[in-house]
């Protein structure tokens, strides 16, 4: 297989630099392993049981932030071939170290690519679509447009699998929530204020979950969608 040539996402002429969560990049896994212990990663790793079972997926996995998931996935599906999705240049650099440090043999298979769901181009289309806690960050004015920019990337049939927070309008659930957006909004200016909810979203488009699980007190979930 000959390797992909990695590329970039340009801004807008007059557009801020798209940095997404570079200034908790060093320090994301450790943060959410301290509030979440291993929930998140037990609900990503739920998700990804929904791959497709061919040997050699196409996949696209959108904000998959320091790496942990293109490992797992590339555990799964030795095989298959990312396209890496991040809008956080410090987070692609913690990805493609990890890579070479745990599965060099892979870089070949990997495109990285810094940007949003707004970089991928109109021929790209995948075998499966993995958006784990990236969702979330999107704006509600901003995530119809989101949405199905990613639907249209999706082969026929192709699985799209989620890993996010619940919504929740009080109780320690809501607060949390409240917590985490606050959080983020003041580190990274987050522009997103409230989460969305993503199971009506992918309704209208068609989409219904096929599996799904749920972590951390029902907090967190993994959803498999299909139509």
């Amino acid at each position: 297989m000959s390797e992909w040539p990695n590329d970039a996402f340009s801004a807008p002429a007059g557009a801020a630099p798209l940095r997404g969560f570079d200034r908790v990049a060093w320090c994301y896994d450790a943060l959410a392993r301290l509030v979440f212990g291993p929930a998140q990663r037990r609900a990503q790793a739920a998700a990804l049981a929904g791959l497709p079972a061919m040997e050699a997926p196409h996949v696209l996995i959108l904000g998959g932030g320091t790496g942990w998931v293109l490992t797992e996935l590339l555990r799964r599906r030795p095989q298959a071939t990312v396209l890496y999705l991040e809008a956080s240049p410090n987070m692609l650099a913690w990805a493609r170290k990890r890579l070479a440090r745990q599965n060099p043999a892979a870089s070949t298979q990997v495109k990285f690519r810094h940007g949003t769901q707004a970089a991928l181009r109109s021929a790209e289309t995948f075998d499966a679509v993995v958006t784990f806690f990236v969702l979330d960050c999107i704006a509600l004015p901003e995530l119809p447009e989101a949405l199905g920019l990613l639907r249209r990337a999706r082969r026929p049939g192709a699985p799209w699998l989620v890993a996010d927070f619940r919504p929740a309008g009080r109780g320690w659930r809501h607060w949390l929530l409240v917590a985490m957006y606050t959080f983020f909004r003041l580190t990274t200016g987050l522009r997103a204020r409230e989460l969305p909810d993503l199971r009506t979203e992918l309704a209208r488009l068609g989409l219904r979950p096929a599996q799904e699980a749920r972590f951390f007190g029902e907090a967190i979930e993994a959803v498999v969608y299909t139509e």
